[in-house]
């Protein structure tokens, strides 16, 4: 296992097993009792070896959430490498993984989506050659609770929906399972730690954060969100 495997399982704070709670909250009726479904969020997660998790079949539901999409991503990309495919863009909902480049023999051009819940407008470009981009937010996923719009990411730390979290982030990465972990970790953190985090483990990283008045503000790391640099990793098989 690599070193940012192991730095990325040490830090994620990304529990699978909040399955049940995550359950609980996301597919209740829209006029459920919240009373019940606030204990099963605060069930106790069992946490052991500084924040991994152990399950127990049975006793809880697994959510990999966190990097089944950029998972699914790669594996998606090894089969158009297996069939001699050298350029080419796979994605699945947003999360993308770039090989080679496109026709003309420029970097893939990918947008980074605006935290805005009611449109879809790009917040930013950024262009990519054999490497991964993930973002996780809180603007496409969400649920009403006593009026309030709580996150589809759950804190393990608390057992609950995110409470004050970036409006999204975005990290680029080798691989698109380790973009998307890092992500859903970084937002779990927060805007401090997960900028700590990304300084510390010199992540390629955006930040999105709403201000009081309604605009975006935002905080990067690495040349991947820069006007002028392209992020590259190997190609997939060196």
């Amino acid at each position: 296992m690599s070193k940012m495997s192991t730095d990325l399982i040490r830090h994620a704070l990304n529990g699978p097993v909040m399955g049940t709670r995550w359950s609980a909250l996301f597919f209740a009726e829209p006029d459920f009792d919240p009373a019940p479904v606030r204990a099963a969020l605060q069930a106790a997660v069992e946490l052991v070896d500084a924040q991994m998790s152990t399950w127990k079949p049975g006793s809880d539901l697994m959510r990999l959430n966190g990097i089944a999409k950029g998972y699914g991503v790669d594996r998606l990309a090894e089969v158009l490498y297996d069939h001699g495919i050298r350029n080419a863009l796979a994605g699945i909902d947003g999360e993308m993984r770039a090989m080679g480049l496109r026709p003309g023999g420029t970097p893939w051009a990918i947008a980074v989506e605006a935290p805005d819940r009611d449109r879809r407008a790009p917040h930013s470009i950024l262009t990519l050659q054999n490497a991964a981009v993930a973002t996780s937010g809180d603007y496409r996923h969400w649920v009403t609770v006593e009026g309030r719009n709580l996150s589809h990411t759950m804190d393990p730390r608390r057992g609950t929906p995110l409470l004050a979290s970036p409006a999204s982030v975005s990290v680029i990465a080798p691989t698109c399972a380790m973009a998307d972990a890092w992500a859903t970790a970084l937002m779990v953190r927060g805007a401090d730690a997960g900028a700590d985090l990304a300084r510390t483990f010199s992540l390629g990283a955006l930040f999105l954060m709403r201000d009081d008045a309604g605009g975006v503000q935002s905080l990067g790391f690495g040349c991947l969100f820069s006007d002028e640099a392209a992020a590259t990793a190997p190609a997939l098989g060196d």
